[in-house]
């Protein structure tokens, strides 16, 4: 009967098999879950099982490929110590942040820095045409805007400690409080 060719190479084979897996697992109970699912892959064998020359090898090389996968799917992890607990989570990138350290610092500027910079940089308005509506040369808006953008620069690099790359682009910075 098939049953009983299972059942004696499992009682022949299984504490050996118990102790392989603990040896490789390092854990009593991990092993005794990996063993009942290698039982139920002799059971699925059904009669062929049965007709195998050689079951122990059949049954360490099943054992082999159930520890591959368990390690395959296994995701390590570390615990984390309280001290390394997270207080303040914000999903924001300190580089994101910066747009309310601009919009502060735009606050207080003077009133012509701020209104150049929020018509031509930040709602998109042609130099040509702010000069225009100001009763102001081209020249006269450009330099108006690029003195307005040092001051700027200036004051977001200084109270919010904005760090630019070589290439002039911001890098990094740290945002203040909205008290400081």
């Amino acid at each position: 009967m098939q049953s009983d060719c299972i059942l004696e190479a499992w009682r022949n084979h299984e504490t050996e098999l118990r102790a392989y897996l603990i040896h490789r697992l390092r854990d009593a109970y991990a092993a005794d879950d990996l063993l009942q699912i290698i039982f139920l892959k002799v059971i699925q064998q059904n009669t062929s099982f049965c007709t195998l020359d050689n079951t122990r090898a059949w049954l360490f090389q099943i054992a082999r490929n159930a520890l591959t996968d368990q390690f395959r799917l296994a995701k390590p992890f570390t615990e984390l110590s309280d001290e390394m607990a997270v207080t303040d989570v914000n999903d924001r990138d300190p580089i994101d942040e910066l747009d309310a350290c601009i919009v502060r610092n735009l606050g207080e500027m003077s009133k012509d820095d701020r209104e150049i910079l929020e018509q031509c940089d930040l709602l998109g308005i042609k130099q040509q045409t702010y000069a225009a509506a100001h009763d102001l040369s081209l020249t006269a808006v450009k330099s108006r805007l690029l003195r307005a953008r040092k001051r700027l620069r200036l004051a977001i690099t200084k109270h919010c400690q904005v760090n630019f790359d070589e290439f002039g682009k911001v890098c990094c910075h740290t945002p203040r409080n909205q008290d400081s």
